[in-house]
């Protein structure tokens, strides 16, 4: 049954990437505990246009838990404190009565902020297209279901798969590193017969945008994995590690 909260929200206002940011302390006042947290934000937000102040700016876009684009830190989580949950799909019914939040933009050099809690991921987009397309003619889907390919191996491509690009990894992670996202990338397709003759260069051409777009190491804190609202593994990178090592070898 649902039941009405008051928090407080102290939220990071910044209008641009070229203008120091500050946090600023709002009201979030009979908030529906049924309510998405994204949705409190809009609550707040039609407020704040009452009384003719700027609206926080946030990225949405399906407020499913699918397209990526939602993503602040909570408290100082990613997505904030439940496992394998965007920000669309947090509940207010998760946060007590009376709490205070602390609400942040992912924090990364290669994610400049646009305004407030939005923040430019167009880094990870260079780094897909790095990756290039594969040359393989699949064909409709009956053609591409034709190819053989071992249960194991399909399972673990559909898993990598699954990473829907939101960057709570690099944003948990201390270094900001986007290793678990590129190395999602890279399985899904090197685990797959189709993504074979452009295996090599796809691994190299990636790892070397994503360095160049100022993305951080991994150093094994595994919080991205702990953050991934999909629950990409580690074991990925390890993949991705061993398939640059092939690479390497092979040039």
């Amino acid at each position: 049954m649902s039941k009405k909260i008051n928090l407080t929200l102290k939220v990071w206002r910044q209008p641009d990437n070229r203008t120091s940011g500050r946090f600023e302390v709002y009201p979030a006042q009979d908030i529906d505990t049924d309510m998405s947290f994204l949705e409190m934000l809009d609550v707040v937000n039609d407020e704040l246009e009452k009384e003719g102040k700027d609206p926080i700016a946030f990225d949405h876009d399906c407020r499913e838990g699918i397209c990526g684009m939602c993503g602040c830190v909570i408290n100082g989580q990613a997505h904030g404190p439940d496992a394998a949950t965007t920000v669309c799909q947090l509940h207010m019914r998760r946060f007590q009565d009376g709490m205070t939040l602390v609400i942040e933009p992912w924090r990364a050099k290669a994610f400049p902020i646009i305004k407030d809690l939005a923040v430019d991921r167009s880094a990870f987009d260079r780094v897909i297209s790095a990756g290039g397309y594969i040359s393989v003619r699949t064909g409709a889907a009956p053609d591409a279901h034709a190819v053989p390919v071992p249960k194991d191996s399909a399972d673990q491509a559909m898993d990598a798969a699954a990473c829907i690009g939101c960057g709570a990894c690099v944003a948990a992670c201390p270094n900001a590193s986007a290793m678990l996202f590129v190395s999602a990338k890279v399985s899904q397709l090197a685990l797959l017969p189709q993504g074979q003759p452009e295996r090599d260069q796809r691994v190299v051409s990636m790892v070397s945008q994503m360095d160049s777009e100022g993305f951080g190491n991994c150093s094994n804190h595994y919080e991205c994995e702990a953050s991934c609202p999909k629950e990409i593994s580690i074991k990925n990178i390890a993949r991705m590690n061993r398939e640059l090592t092939r690479a390497g070898v092979r040039s």
